[in-house]
């Protein structure tokens, strides 16, 4: 059965919404900022995709709203718009037992530190009866369930900064085994607070010592010296083909193939040679029955570390060929959303296909002759590829690569008009 993308939900450094968050990535609007007074990573991040606040009580109701973490409240907020933006409402257009949600992410730390220096300062009796349910990992399925009367396959996915695009992996296998009609898939992160960025800062894998933030994240730069710390959320409207046609629904494109995989190497580095990732992405393509040569357009992971964009353009070279396919990565104006990074990255590459016009890879002044690549630089570019590539890489090894396929013309949503300058 073919899975198709009908909606998408984006809160992210770079816009909200669709049009804003692919128009900023088109025209090079950086969401990357000094974390602002009163911030509570303002001490520990020289730079990061810093989102606006949210009052809880414009997303949820009741005692909870008190410790209901960032991430529920994201997840809360894309779910939202993403069953919208795919005119779909539970019960109406959708059974509520053949609708499902996957969202990963790597739960609600911040909640949990604020309860345990709650608990520090003035004993057990200001820890909230609410805790656990602002810091479990299945919080935001449930919530978004709870929230739309979805009855159907609920999870979490937590496989580091691979969790969303393994969530949308996941989704299409519920898809195809006939399990589900829709499935809400993706992640959610909200990662800007002290202790979480203090782990990244003394490990030396953050941006650092950049006079201008917006310039920090620079994906395979030769002067690139870490990534940036980005909060957001990204959920994807995944709906068989059959069910979309059956309501008139048009979609932005099908995830026809993915790979799943694991380096087994190490805990946090990737395989120097790259192995994983392209026996990752090769899986990707067979699953959707295409070859190297029909891929024009990779979005990359990306990150700007030394290591990991060398490993991927490794992986990249042995799949592909050295500069054989167009790359890119939206890290650069984004940030790292950790698990929430690759679905955001899959609804860019949708976009990108469906409209034609691929996003660049900003700050790229100068590239690393050892990660050599036909790299998208300084202005968008014009495609008629039919087939893109998006990649994504967590702690542990975990490889997911999702293989996305334009949709014809009738099935295809209509683009607003985007400027690309």
């Amino acid at each position: 059965m073919t899975a198709l993308i009908t909606g998408m939900g984006l809160f992210t450094p770079a816009g909200r919404g669709v049009e804003e968050t692919f128009a900023g990535l088109l025209s090079g609007r950086s969401g990357l900022r000094r974390p602002p007074e009163g911030h509570p990573a303002r001490d520990s991040l020289e730079v990061a995709g810093v989102l606006p606040e949210i009052d809880p009580r414009t997303v949820a109701s009741g005692p909870e709203t008190r410790v209901l973490d960032r991430i529920v409240l994201l997840a809360l907020i894309t779910a939202a718009e993403a069953l919208a933006d795919a005119g779909i409402e539970v019960g109406r257009d959708v059974d509520p037992d053949r609708i499902g949600v996957i969202i990963g992410g790597v739960g609600g730390m911040s909640t949990l530190e604020s309860q345990v220096l709650a608990r520090a300062a003035r004993g057990r009796a200001a820890v909230s009866p609410y805790l656990l349910t602002g810091i479990l990992p299945n919080m935001p399925s449930a919530r978004v369930a709870i929230a739309h009367g979805i009855r159907g396959y609920s999870s979490a996915v937590g496989t580091a900064c691979a969790s969303g695009a393994q969530a949308v992996a996941d989704g299409v296998r519920l898809i195809r085994a006939g399990e589900a009609d829709v499935v809400v898939c993706g992640a959610s992160e909200a990662p800007l607070f002290g202790t979480f960025a203090d782990t990244f800062g003394n490990a030396r894998a953050l941006a650092r010592g950049w006079d201008e933030p917006t310039e920090a994240s620079r994906p395979f730069d030769k002067r690139r010296n870490g990534f940036v710390l980005a909060e957001g959320a990204a959920l994807l409207v995944l709906e068989r083909a059959g069910h979309a046609a059956a309501r008139g629904a048009t979609g932005y494109a099908e995830v026809a193939g993915y790979g799943v995989n694991t380096d087994a190497y190490h805990p946090t580095a990737p395989r120097p040679d790259g192995a994983g990732a392209a026996a990752c992405m090769r899986r990707a393509l067979a699953g959707a029955g295409v070859g190297p040569d029909d891929v024009g357009y990779v979005n990359a992971h990306g990150t700007g570390t030394k290591r990991g964009d060398v490993a991927e353009t490794t992986a990249l070279a042995e799949v592909f060929g050295v500069g054989a396919v167009a790359v890119s990565s939206t890290k650069a104006l984004t940030g790292h959303l950790l698990g929430a990074s690759g679905v955001l990255e899959a609804a860019v590459t949708a976009l990108a296909l469906g409209r034609g016009l691929l996003p660049p890879t900003y700050h790229l002044d100068d590239p690393d002759p050892e990660c050599e690549a036909d790299h998208v630089r300084a202005a968008p570019r014009p495609t008629r590829t039919d087939h893109a590539l998006t990649n994504s890489f967590g702690f542990g090894g975990q490889n997911v690569s999702l293989l996305l396929r334009r949709l014809p013309e009738p099935a295809r949503r209509a683009a607003t008009p985007v400027a690309a300058g």
